[in-house]
């Protein structure tokens, strides 16, 4: 459904651009208008470049990115979840978003954890691109897992077994992917209201009741600066709610990795571990505490999500799930033909860069360097020794995994130079703000 423009007022592009280059605020009309002309093919590129420039520089007010993510959910389809049952029960809909980090495969934890209550899960997951990894890419890792559903197939998912992650539709937002192909190569990604808006156009088209947000600072994130990433998160959750959402955001550190693998079927076998009772304590902290935020927002208070995570319901909540798309729960993950250590040059206390960490990864074939470009689901980085332990001086503090060698040299290279050593800056996940619209 294409946004409607009133027909006793024309606009020009031009002279929106010029308004926001000068600091205008613009109004309604013209916002609706040119995210329109923008998808219909009116407002041409290097127009449409023009002003997301002048956004980032000039910025926007809460009422115009609230209205331009409202033009970008009118660009599409709106999927409307409020009657998924769960047997015969109507239950509410929760998701969480993370604005992306290395290391942070929480959501294939918390899906399937949250789904042992009685709600259900929606969650639209994307792809990697560059440092930071992609929750489809991760999941592709399983051998018959399939990422594309469209929303019949969802909603049958969902109502079986409480939860699904899957990939958005084409039908979802349109305007914000031909948006963000435009900011990707026009260096405006960073701009927060744009940012904002792209985020939340996907999750309000998405459907959800209820949406947490885990907004990320610190060098592997896309807002180093805590100050910005409070921002983000103050510009989404307004939006959330103004979009009748309930909305709420944790502010939470990513200086360093998330748990110990950086990778695909690395972080697939780490979320395993935790889904069995194990694995890293930074990421079960993480996800416990974004667990009790989401079920907070639907009354239920008294939820122990690191019980669920020890007595095998959550473990059974994911092999449903994945099973319901295809997926084989028991099959091997992939294991790369190539794996090199990287040992601790001097005595002290570990200091993994985040970004470093996560570029290593890229290196090593687990990402991409544009949209479509194939990943080894096989390749990344497993960290030995993690932030604040002690190592002497030739320990092995990390193990680089590749399915082409002559990868290995640059991404080795690469977490050689992400390893410090000094006074541990506390772990990853750790939550430096929360935010409720609720």
């Amino acid at each position: 459904m294409s946004a409607r423009v009133g027909p006793a007022r024309r606009h020009d592009a031009v002279r929106i651009i010029e308004a926001k280059r000068d600091g205008r605020e613009l109004d309604d009309d013209e916002v609706d208008w040119i995210v329109d002309g923008f998808t219909r093919g009116v407002v041409a590129p290097e127009q449409m470049s023009a002003l997301a420039m002048a956004i980032y520089f000039r910025g926007m007010t809460d009422r115009e990115i609230a209205r331009w993510t409202s033009a970008m959910v009118r660009s599409g389809t709106r999927l409307d979840l409020s009657t998924v049952t769960r047997g015969d029960a109507l239950v509410p809909t929760v998701d969480k978003h993370s604005t992306g980090g290395v290391g942070d495969a929480i959501t294939l934890v918390l899906t399937p954890l949250l789904a042992t209550w009685d709600v259900a899960v929606p969650q639209l997951s994307g792809r990697g691109l560059g440092h930071t990894g992609g929750t489809l890419d991760k999941l592709e890792s399983i051998p018959g897992w399939r990422a594309g559903l469209d929303a019949a197939a969802m909603r049958e998912v969902l109502g079986r077994t409480g939860a699904v992650i899957c990939a958005a539709g084409s039908d979802l937002a349109p305007a914000d992917r031909a948006l963000y192909a435009l900011r990707d190569v026009t260096g405006t990604v960073p701009s927060i209201p744009m940012l904002a808006a792209s985020i939340m156009s996907k999750k309000i088209a998405e459907g959800t009741g209820t949406l947490v947000l885990d907004v990320k600072y610190g060098s592997g994130a896309f807002r180093p600066d805590p100050a910005d990433a409070r921002e983000l998160a103050r510009v989404m959750v307004a939006i959330g709610t103004a979009a009748g959402v309930r909305t709420s955001a944790l502010v939470t550190a990513n200086h360093t990795p998330l748990g110990r693998a950086v990778g695909n079927s690395l972080e697939v076998a780490e979320c395993l571990e935790i889904l069995g009772g194990g694995g890293p304590e930074d990421m079960i902290d993480l996800t416990c505490e974004l667990a009790r935020e989401a079920l907070a927002a639907v009354g239920i208070d008294d939820a122990d999500p690191r019980a669920r995570l020890g007595d095998g319901r959550a473990m059974d909540s994911y092999r449903a799930m994945i099973t319901a798309q295809g997926g084989d729960p028991d099959a091997p993950l992939p294991r790369a033909a190539h794996v090199e250590q990287v040992r601790a040059s001097a005595a002290g206390r570990v200091r993994w860069d985040a970004l470093g960490v996560g570029r290593a990864s890229w290196l090593s074939g687990a990402g991409r360097s544009r949209p479509g470009e194939a990943v080894d689901h096989a390749a990344g980085v497993l960290l030995h020794r993690v932030e604040g332990e002690a190592v002497r001086a030739g320990d092995v503090v990390a193990t680089v995994h590749a399915g082409d060698e002559r990868r290995l040299p640059a991404a080795v290279d690469e977490l050689r130079a992400a390893l410090g050593t000094g006074p541990g800056r506390g772990p990853a996940g750790e939550v430096a703000d929360r935010l409720r619209g609720w």
